[in-house]
């Protein structure tokens, strides 16, 4: 097995299944130090009712338990959907070295599609790399918000 960006994205696809079998909107994300999954998490606003559920934002809280810090500047996050402008902040001030996403946000998204925060003189700029999965993480958003407006 390989261990490289389509793996962790099909990785943080799996969690967005899991969201969008419970009817909330599929992203997912893991965040990744020296190759391992060490945090997980996936977009739950619905559940628990609450706007700061998003996927990156449980993942990187999940990791700051895990490495008991809240500097991780050695990790990864691999998350399906572009980060909105919380989840950026939420990046940048937790320190993550990289971050790779699926689809652009052209609705939110904060590194590059509405605005890309990283043009700021922000204290910390994590690298970017984006269309991993593209496909599949756009698929999975598209066919969601078709079955919601069905029902």
């Amino acid at each position: 097995m390989i261990l490289d960006d389509n793996y962790f994205m099909n990785e943080a696809l799996k969690l967005a299944n899991m969201s969008y079998i419970e009817e909330e909107v599929p992203v997912g994300a893991v965040i990744v130090k020296n190759y391992s999954i060490i945090a997980m998490g996936r977009n739950r606003r619905e559940k628990q009712r609450n706007v700061i559920s998003h996927a990156e934002v449980e993942a990187i809280s999940n990791a700051c338990r895990v490495l008991n810090g809240w500097r991780l500047f050695e990790c990864e996050l691999f998350v399906t959907l572009e980060p909105c402008p919380m989840c950026a902040g939420a990046i940048i001030n937790s320190r993550i070295k990289r971050v790779v996403f699926g689809a652009k946000d052209p609705k939110s998204g904060s590194f590059g599609s509405i605005i890309d925060l990283l043009k700021y003189d922000y204290n910390h700029k994590p690298k970017i790399k984006s269309g991993i999965l593209k496909k599949e993480c756009s698929q999975i958003l598209i066919n969601f918000f078709k079955n919601l407006r069905s029902k």
